[in-house]
């Protein structure tokens, strides 16, 4: 699975598509190098940390969290990017088993 359970949360790798036409998370993708990682497209363009900004936002409505519960942990820049979700680690992932449509370990 693309996140791992922390003792505060849970940390989840996210590949992101800007200017995706619409804000979703289409599921969960396999890289070339074997890493799973969940596939995300915002509205948003890259500049200014306007696409960090639309997955972070969409990742707390997806999982009826505030916004403040998520932060980007690495990859600003990047199209991989880490995000941490602040709250009880194995209710999220369960929770973002369900979104996805996969079931949680």
């Amino acid at each position: 699975m693309p996140w791992r359970i922390r003792p505060e949360g849970l940390e989840v790798r996210v590949r992101v598509t800007p200017k995706g036409g619409r804000d979703a998370i289409d599921g969960i993708e396999t890289l070339s190098d074997g890493r799973p990682v969940l596939k995300v497209r915002v509205r948003a363009v890259p500049e200014d940390g306007a696409a960090n900004e639309g997955v972070r936002r969409l990742l707390a409505k997806a999982l009826r969290l505030p916004a403040s519960a998520v932060r980007l942990e690495a990859g600003a820049t990047a199209r991989l990017k880490t995000f941490f979700i602040s709250g009880e680690g194995e209710a999220l992932a369960e929770a973002l088993a369900a979104v996805t449509g996969r079931e949680s370990p």
